[in-house]
């Protein structure tokens, strides 16, 4: 390749440059305006979540949702294992306890080992934050009805997974917070940003208070509790914008790459792309493989002597060493995946001869 494939850049619409043109018109370039309103919008809309926050990033609405349902010093959450750790370091920014579980054949979070964290932990869980991993739903349906039998909070981590849906609802409104990125790599780029959305009106008021230094509503600087500066640029709210318009192409598109890789690489025993539960749609964020023989690490080699990037899936949290003391639960089945697994490109923008490219040095190094 002469010029670099990347894993997963941005690929703007063309309306993004008229948009921010258009918020510097109107001298809204600092935090809040406008387009944060539009955007916000514009999210509801196509989730159908009835209320939504802006903000500077996805693990900011982590933090914000565990901050507005009370979870504080010593309360258990429970959490995806084989994840990407923004979707942990807000439950440790809130002093809280995580408790890793680790995945099923769907590659996400094993709703039977949920129940097993559940019985096996010390003091009753608080909440449980679900990643829809690359993209794909995890089994939702089952997860919700476990917490709900519990009374856990759920809070969805839909980081990879805006335009994903199960049974025609988008991830991201099951729980009751879900969160979205906007980081430069997501289906959605606004450079950096995120969404807290919720059925919750007080849930969202409250997260957008804290979100704001948390001061209160006077003309003066009053504080009664302490904040974060969290909201998101008027002009990167232009952007998403201008990126909510042509979402569904993305995810089309993503989906396409998707099925451009099976058809090159279907014929390859050893190889396996990751599922997708029956009765959901995802949107593919990135395609995803495993190889029974070959080491993924060797192929991550050759492709970046061609000038492709290629990645590892995520290593797991419980085998990182921040997290080598915690509670966890674990089926060995994600770090079977980390040991044997590839993010391969998956740019909107990229071209099915390049894909053909990519699968040719595979297949031959294989």
């Amino acid at each position: 390749m002469n010029k670099r494939v990347f894993l997963s850049p941005p690929n703007m619409s063309g309306k993004e440059q008229e948009y921010i043109a258009e918020a510097f018109e109107s001298n809204y370039i600092a935090p809040l305006g406008p387009f944060v309103n539009r955007f916000e919008e514009s999210i509801c809309n196509y989730t159908k979540a009835p209320y939504s926050l802006a903000l500077s990033s996805a693990t900011a609405g982590l933090h914000l949702a565990l901050r507005v349902l009370g979870v504080g010093e010593g309360d258990i959450v429970l959490t995806s294992s084989f994840t990407f750790i923004g979707s942990v370091n807000a439950i440790l920014y809130e002093r809280a306890t995580p408790f890793f579980i680790d995945s099923d054949e769907s590659w996400n979070i094993s709703p039977l080992l949920l129940k097993e964290a559940i019985a096996l932990a010390p003091k009753k869980p608080k909440a449980l934050i679900i990643t829809h991993l690359y993209g794909q739903m995890a089994k939702i349906e089952e997860i919700v009805a476990i917490c709900k039998e519990h009374n856990i909070y759920l809070i969805e981590d839909a980081a990879e997974s805006l335009g994903a849906s199960f049974q025609g609802k988008q991830s991201g409104v099951f729980g009751d917070l879900g969160v979205y990125s906007f980081n430069g790599n997501k289906i959605l780029s606004t450079s950096g940003g995120g969404m807290l959305v919720s059925a919750s009106k007080e849930w969202i008021e409250k997260a957008s208070f804290f979100a704001t230094q948390a001061k209160e509503p006077y003309l003066y600087y009053e504080h009664k509790e302490y904040g974060y500066n969290y909201r998101l640029s008027n002009i990167l709210a232009a952007i998403g914008v201008a990126q909510m318009e042509v979402l569904e192409e993305r995810v089309a598109k993503k989906r396409a790459i998707f099925e451009y890789y099976q058809e090159e690489l279907s014929g390859i025993e050893e190889i396996s792309f990751m599922p997708e539960i029956e009765g959901s749609r995802g949107n593919r964020w990135l395609t995803t493989i495993t190889f029974e023989k070959t080491n993924p690490f060797e192929i991550i080699e050759v492709l970046e002597k061609h000038n492709i990037e290629s990645r590892p899936l995520w290593k797991p949290m419980h085998l990182q060493p921040l997290f080598k003391e915690s509670l966890q639960i674990r089926s060995g089945i994600s770090e079977n995946l980390f040991q044997k697994g590839l993010c391969l490109p998956s740019g909107t923008a990229l071209q099915k001869r390049d894909i053909v490219a990519i699968c040719t040095l595979i297949k031959k190094h294989i």
